[in-house]
């Protein structure tokens, strides 16, 4: 990250608060900072319902950090525009925008690659570089914002935190990232519009369920027992199957809220009619739903898609077994759409050098 004066991004309401009172400013400049600094602007001299010289001297003490759009490619059906950003220590980050009829979500990365070693996705490859700060997560909601605007479209009104990251693996940052969002005065995500996606780091699943955010928990499970996940996700040698689902039980009596549970299809590897009603088995006794994700054949990683026929079997296993499922919609194929594929074509590319001179 640039070194020098630190980012004001970074900065929970408290601590502007506290950086106001310093200034011997009332409390409530934080709240008018806060609204300036969601909705885009570029210099401290644009807010103009602050006095000059308290302007000044955030300027002398802080900047405002901005992540550069680098590259905006929009699918061919038009739901989904997927970025690439350029962070201020040249690291490449990847979101993309869906586009549903009730509105538009964003999908946003909590790292700058991933360290879980899941051996279908391509965030994972090159391992993680670092995590991003509060301030980077925030920025990326602001451009796409500021970008739908200037286009004339509506702006995000759900987000997903399933890009390149583990986003519990960045704990603190993306609590914080998740409670600043949801400040009305700035972006004013409603909770209940907010999806954390983990891959079950189990203490971290318990932490959030006591920090009374009531977000959406997304748990990627892609098996429906030890054997098979210890194939794929390296973090179920650390956590049981058993254990991702008490956490996810434990979540879910602490916040009310149901469960998603993620489950991408592999040809020829978790797909068969028994994978199906042990998955059901597994899952039964409190409120959940499954997402069924065909995988992504990434080139070099092996993974197929499973035949078009045993994806409804799988399905219609499921549902006759009261399981309530959905099949995720498959928006952004010819733009990279999945976590990490568009990073990854980047930096493996020359382009890259360019930005870094």
């Amino acid at each position: 990250m640039m070194a020098g004066k630190p980012d004001i991004l970074d900065l929970t309401l408290e601590e502007i608060e506290q950086v106001a009172e310093r200034s011997g400013q009332p409390a409530y400049r934080a709240k008018q900072i806060v609204k300036w600094l969601h909705k885009g602007v570029g210099h401290f001299d644009e807010m103009t319902d602050l006095p000059q010289s308290f302007r000044h001297s955030l300027y002398e003490q802080f900047r405002i950090g901005k992540i550069q759009i680098l590259e905006k490619h929009r699918s061919k059906t038009g739901y989904a525009t997927k970025y690439l950003f350029l962070l201020s220590d040249h690291n490449i980050i990847e979101c993309v925008v869906i586009r549903y009829r009730y509105g538009n979500t964003l999908c946003l990365s909590t790292q700058v690659g991933c360290r879980m070693g899941c051996k279908f996705c391509a965030s994972t490859i090159d391992g993680l570089v670092r995590s991003l700060s509060m301030g980077e997560m925030l920025g990326q909601v602001i451009e796409v914002n500021r970008d739908l605007e200037e286009a004339g479209e509506r702006g995000i009104g759900h987000l997903v935190l399933m890009g390149s990251g583990e986003p519990l693996d960045n704990y603190k940052n993306t609590v914080e990232f998740m409670k600043m969002v949801h400040i009305p005065m700035g972006i004013n995500m409603s909770c209940r519009n907010i999806t954390l996606s983990t891959c079950g780091l189990v203490p971290r699943m318990i932490d959030l369920a006591n920090e009374g955010l009531s977000v959406t928990l997304s748990v990627s499970l892609h098996a429906p027992n030890d054997k098979l996940r210890k194939l794929i996700m390296p973090v179920a040698s650390a956590y049981s199957v058993a254990d991702v689902i008490n956490a996810s039980r434990y979540y879910f009596e602490n916040t009310g809220r149901r469960i998603t549970f993620e489950y991408t299809l592999i040809k020829d590897f978790n797909d068969r009619k028994e994978h199906a009603e042990e998955l059901a088995e597994l899952i039964g006794g409190f409120p959940s739903h499954v997402n069924i994700i065909p995988v992504n054949e990434i080139e070099g990683l092996g993974f197929r898609r499973s035949p078009e026929k045993v994806i409804h079997r799988f399905i219609q296993v499921l549902e006759s077994r009261g399981v309530v499922v959905t099949r995720r919609r498959e928006l952004g194929f010819d733009i990279e759409g999945a976590c990490g594929q568009l990073r990854r074509s980047f930096c493996s590319g020359q382009k890259k050098q360019h930005y870094e001179r």
